[in-house]
């Protein structure tokens, strides 16, 4: 059994961070957002990469990034005829790999 080494949170959380942490799960309780998200760790994508990457349709993948989008998880870039989709942060990377190494041990 693992140790948790980090200290817990305060248990005075407002209702308001709990609820927007609530909100930032939901939003990647998706195994294709979970892909995204762990591609996108490694740097800014285009929509057919992540296609190609994760074996999935490009509708699929739109829809998932909008889903994204409107959690603020992802944000996207105009560039030329195409849009590039980066993490807004890398805070959410953390979360997805961690997620992903604990599912495989």
């Amino acid at each position: 059994m693992h140790m948790v080494t980090t200290s817990p949170p305060p248990a005075s959380e407002p209702a308001e961070t709990l609820q927007a942490a609530s909100e930032l799960l939901r939003a990647l309780a998706s195994p294709v957002r979970l892909g995204i998200v762990r591609e996108l760790s490694t740097g800014g994508k285009y929509v057919h990469e992540l296609v190609a990457t994760l074996g999935v349709s490009q509708p699929l993948v739109s829809q998932h990034l909008r889903v994204l989008r409107t959690s603020r998880i992802v944000t996207a870039r105009r560039q030329a005829r195409e849009t590039q989709y980066t993490l807004t942060d890398d805070h959410v990377a953390h979360i997805v790999l961690d997620a992903i190494r604990h599912a495989q041990e």
